[in-house]
């Protein structure tokens, strides 16, 4: 190969044996000001994701004799991070010998979340929620992850008018999209139909109609299934009904409610042929299998350079295995979606749950799972980060 000469090209030459001594002399005559520890960019992305926060109860008020409103201040800074309406928090807290969470969404505003506030609302329907119901009180200490989900309006995915379904405790996150609505967090056209069996169930009815009044993107549709009211329509929330308050065919859906609500308003909304991104799930946690007298096997957890074996049963994730033991296992979502459990399966054979596998095609082939949507087999073995 041949080389073309360059001209002067003996100064690159002189270039570099200079290079050295004119950095010592940069060096020597720069500021010895310590360099700063701290940039814009980093602080902002703390205040928007700062992981794992201390909370502490701050109030704590009956919806309805199932239903417990909770609000939460963090005690490790003054403010919660910015979010989008319509995501959820983890909340972590000791049962007995037990570390163990559950997501919630979020009732309250961004906005709020500013003002040192948020606020839950959960219902009594499990062992975590029985807990927060009848056992949670004022000044209590828990653990809460940052805002998270895919639950939420996009502006470059989503149409401008949404119509929102919710059923019963699914209310709570279209009470923060409504907010966030009102406090101009947000630019859509929204419509909710909010369905219930009576009028007694319907939860935040007085919040909703306030925000209705005082927001004119907003309109909300109660329904009830078991009795007549002269605010509210009767049945079910049908493709039938929806059709005498807005047009379907350009709009986005959003549902959060209860799998039986699910399965009837897509068989509706089935005719439509309606795109997958014009209809939103709101995921729910990944429960116990249905079985009579499941077998126990023994789970092998590596969590850095500690090792533990502990009971799992077969009807139950192996995340509920490892918060049973009282493990610091991270979770997230419990629904197999968020990919914050992610582990590294070493020896066991295992199922995961219908429809519930959110890996991605490389974690497949190399052999990572989700433990929150996973069940065991046989005896398995595990290596698990820690959660904090």
């Amino acid at each position: 190969m041949n080389f073309k000469k360059k001209p002067f090209g003996f100064m690159d030459m002189l270039r570099f044996k200079k290079m050295v001594p004119t950095r010592r002399k940069m060096l020597a005559e720069g500021e010895n000001k310590p360099l700063p520890q701290e940039y814009r960019t980093n602080i902002l992305a703390k205040k928007l994701h700062p992981g794992y926060m201390q909370v502490e109860l701050t109030d704590a008020r009956a919806l309805s004799d199932t239903i417990r409103e909770l609000t939460f201040k963090r005690v490790d800074t003054n403010e919660f991070p910015f979010f989008r309406a319509g995501q959820y928090v983890s909340i972590q807290m000791k049962i007995g010998d037990s570390l163990v969470s559950r997501p919630y969404s979020i009732v309250s505003t961004p906005k709020q979340a500013l003002e040192n506030k948020l606020v839950l609302a959960v219902e009594n329907a499990g062992f975590v929620s029985e807990y927060l119901n009848k056992k949670a009180k004022v000044c209590d200490s828990f653990v809460m992850t940052e805002p998270s989900g895919e639950f939420h309006y996009e502006t470059l995915r989503d149409s401008k008018n949404i119509i929102c379904i919710a059923g019963g405790s699914g209310i709570t996150p279209f009470i923060s999209m409504a907010g966030s609505l009102a406090d101009g967090d947000e630019n859509y056209s929204m419509i909710l139909f909010y369905g219930a069996r009576t009028a007694a169930q319907l939860i935040y009815k007085t919040e909703l109609d306030k925000l209705t009044a005082q927001c004119k993107g907003l309109k909300v549709v109660y329904v009830l299934s078991d009795e007549e009211h002269p605010e509210c329509e009767k049945g079910f929330i049908s493709a039938k009904l929806m059709e005498k308050y807005t047009d379907l065919t350009d709009s986005t859906f959003f549902m959060c409610g209860p799998q039986a609500m699910y399965d009837f308003v897509g068989k509706e909304l089935a005719p439509l042929n309606l795109p997958i991104k014009a209809v939103h799930h709101d995921a729910t946690c990944c429960g116990d299998l249905p079985m009579d007298n499941p077998k126990e096997f023994k789970l092998t957890v590596h969590m850095r350079d500690d090792v533990y074996t502990i009971p799992a049963k077969e009807n139950e994730t192996l995340l509920t295995a490892m918060e049973r033991a009282g493990l610091n296992a991270p979770n997230k979502c419990r629904a197999g979606g968020c990919g914050f459990c992610h582990s590294k399966w070493i020896s066991g054979k295992h199922r995961v749950a219908e429809n519930r596998d959110g890996r991605r095609e490389a974690d497949r082939k190399f052999g990572f799972i989700h433990p929150c949507v996973t069940y065991p087999m046989e005896d398995m073995e595990i290596d698990v980060p820690v959660a904090y």
